[in-house]
Order: C-alpha cells, then structure tokens, then sequence
C-alpha cells in the first residue's frame, strides 16, 4: 500500500508544481459552476468487473443532479442544492439495492476574485445529511453490525477553499481544494462513537487538459485526472493518531472520446473506509471501471 500512497502524493506535488500562469484573452474563463461541478463530482455508474476486496457489484451509481440558485450568470455568490443518491446492485439472487446512500446536501460558493477567470480563489460552506433509509438496530444479536436493516445517520457541515489557474504549457485547467468536515455528535447517530471519525481533513486536486486548437466555447476536457484525500481524526477503532489507516485515497482518470458528447470513460482506484453508509467498518481496496457524465464546459 505504501507504494499507492507514494504515487499518489508525486501526482499532487506535479500538479501544484505546474500552477502560476499569466492570464490572457486567449484563457478560458472557469465559470462558479464548473467550480462547483467539480467539487461536488459527477454522476457515474460501474462496470460489473471491480477488482479488489468489495463484495460482486452489477454495478455502482452515483447520481449527483445539482440545481444551481444565483441571481445571474455573473454572480459572485452562488447557493447549490444536490440530492446525491449512489446504489450498488450485488450479483445475489434476486439483484438486491441494499441501503442506497442518500446524501442531500446545500452549499453555499462564494468567489472572492472579480472575475472568473485564472488565479481565482473561492470560498465554500456546505450543509450536508447522509443516511440509508433504515430503521432497524444498528447491531445484531451476536454483536454484529446490521447491514441490511442498521439504522446510518449523520449530518455535518464543511468549510473550505478552492484555488484555481490555468495552465497554459500543458493547456489545461488546475484546481485545489482543501476543506474542514465536522460531524456533530448530536446530529450523528450514538452507535458510530468511536468508530466513525467525526472531524476530517479533505484535499481534493485536479487537472482538466483541454481539447487543442479551439476557443473553447462549449468544449468539455478531453482528459481529466482527480485525485481525493481524507484524514480523519478523533476516536476511531482505537487506532493511533498516526495510524495509515486514517487516510482515504481516492484516483479517478476519465477519457472523454470524441464520437460521444456529455459521456466518457473512467477508471478510478480508492483505498479506505468505505463510503457506503452502514458499511463503513469495511476497509476496500477497489479498481472501478465505468462510465461518466462529466459535464464541465471550458
């Protein structure tokens, strides 16, 4: 694992190593909503072919419609309502969704830069529920976690920044977002004391090279690479403060052909916690394969 982790963190250090370009006429504008699309990730579905230690998927999807609220084009203070939903489909008999991610969430852009273009800086504040639509306990009678009918939910919030430029040797659009996650203990379910970090460090980085030889009106990337981290602290399955185990890693590259319009493909490696609700207590270790909505105009 040490050698993902190593690899992982050489991309971030390039990436920033190629921010700080002059702006010109000739620079796409990055609009707050491609910032916020971005941020907030795109909607996809798997393939039925994960490699690694989660359980046989038909399929993951992640759909994440995004509704922006803004008094124009040009305003600087943007409000997001997402209703974020992902459903994994499990090759057993029958084809069973069990306890889909429901994760509504609003969030509130504000660009501090005058104009949308390079070397912007924005600031974010989100408000956010995630829960799995169950009811039953959360424990079975030998002590198990009840994955099938355990009650999941917390609700947070996240405070952050994201940096933007453009970089005109590679021509492409960079991004750096770095964000503080509090979970309540009110608003969170008694059972994940302990074993749910409730205060996180997220990272997020990414790299949009664009088509060439265009003016990029209404151009989506050709290539895109987005790298994740997550460290999370507090009280968590009495692991060290320095534990590895802390760490959640996410890789996506997305390949967006030219026969097709608002789809591509995408590969993406995640090592971690797992994020589907109730299942959390399981680490994976998983390469998807699948297809993507990646609707971000340059």
């Amino acid at each position: 694992m040490n050698k993902y982790i190593i690899i992982f963190f050489s991309l971030i250090i390039y990436s920033v190593s190629c921010i700080g370009q002059e702006e010109n006429d000739n620079i796409p504008k990055i609009e707050l909503t491609t910032i916020a699309g971005i941020n907030h990730g795109n909607s996809y579905i798997t393939f039925p072919v994960d490699i690694g230690n989660i359980e046989p998927l038909w399929f993951e999807a992640n759909l994440t419609p995004n509704f922006y609220i803004r008094k124009s084009k040009n305003s600087r203070l943007m409000g997001v309502l997402t209703s974020q939903i992902i459903i994994r489909m499990y090759q057993e008999r029958s084809f069973p969704v069990r306890t889909p991610s429901y994760m509504p969430q609003i969030t509130v852009y504000y660009l501090l830069s005058s104009k949308t273009k390079v070397n912007s800086l924005s600031l974010f504040g989100k408000l956010a529920h995630h829960s799995n639509g169950q009811q039953g306990n959360f424990y079975m009678e030998d002590g198990s976690i009840n994955h099938k009918t355990g009650n999941f939910s917390t609700n947070y919030y996240e405070l952050g920044f994201i940096k933007t430029n453009y970089n005109t040797r590679y021509n492409a659009a960079q991004f750096f977002g770095t964000t503080v996650e509090i979970h309540p203990p009110n608003l969170t379910i008694e059972e994940l004391d302990g074993f749910y970090s409730l205060y996180r460090w997220n990272t997020i980085f990414s790299i949009f090279r664009l088509p060439e030889n265009n003016n990029h009106n209404n151009k989506n990337a050709n290539v895109s690479l987005k790298g994740q981290t997550t460290w999370m602290f507090g009280k968590l399955n009495n692991w060290d403060n320095f534990s590895l185990n802390r760490l959640n890693l996410k890789l996506t590259f997305f390949y967006h052909p030219k026969f097709l319009e608002d789809i591509g493909l995408f590969i993406q490696i995640y090592h971690g916690m797992d994020y589907y609700n109730i299942y959390f207590s399981h680490q994976i270790n998983v390469l998807h394969f699948g297809i993507m909505t990646e609707k971000l105009r340059f």
